[in-house]
């Protein structure tokens, strides 16, 4: 049971995350949380790191598209200035908005990757969607307070994955 939280990778940031290998991969397409996973929960736009970020993959022929669990303004907002199509409200685990971005980029989902911060929604939920899955560690080390719950959960998987080996990064 616990292999549905287990992400294809987990890696410090999204900056640990090279298009030249992703491409190499075969990996064309990105689907991407928003909140802790790309900037702080609380901050309302993009930084310039991650505006860099993502001209890096377009750059290298990526399209990206995001899934969020929050709500249309705050997403909008996030994606409008740097021309990101986006699903919000996604009600991740659920697959309907996984399966949605994975029509809305056009590519077999094989060649599509999620990258999150949370296991309880965006591991879960692209696993069960058959999708490769990249954890990061959350950007902010606070929490929505709704999130918080989830963290704890997570708290106690991460530590039998660790115990088990089956997660580990280097800095």
């Amino acid at each position: 049971m616990l292999k549905q939280f287990l992400p294809s990778a987990y890696v410090k940031s999204v900056f640990h995350i090279k298009p030249e290998e992703l491409v190499k991969n075969g990996v064309k397409g990105i689907i991407t949380d928003l909140d802790n996973t790309l900037v702080e929960w609380d901050r309302a736009d993009a930084t310039e790191d991650i505006t860099a970020w993502f001209e890096s993959m377009r750059a290298a022929g990526l399209q990206i598209t995001v899934v969020s669990n929050n709500n249309i303004e705050r997403v909008r907002h996030f994606c409008d200035p740097l021309g990101i199509p986006y699903i919000c409200q996604a009600r991740k685990p659920l697959k309907r908005a996984f399966h949605q971005a994975v029509s809305t980029l056009g590519l077999p989902k094989e060649e599509i990757v999620m990258i999150g911060d949370q296991l309880l929604t965006d591991v879960l939920g692209a696993n069960r969607a058959g999708l490769q899955v990249i954890l990061v560690v959350p950007v902010a080390s606070s929490d929505a307070p709704i999130t918080k719950f989830n963290r704890a959960i997570e708290r106690r998987i991460m530590a039998r994955f660790k115990r088990k080996g089956l997660i580990t990064w280097e800095d």
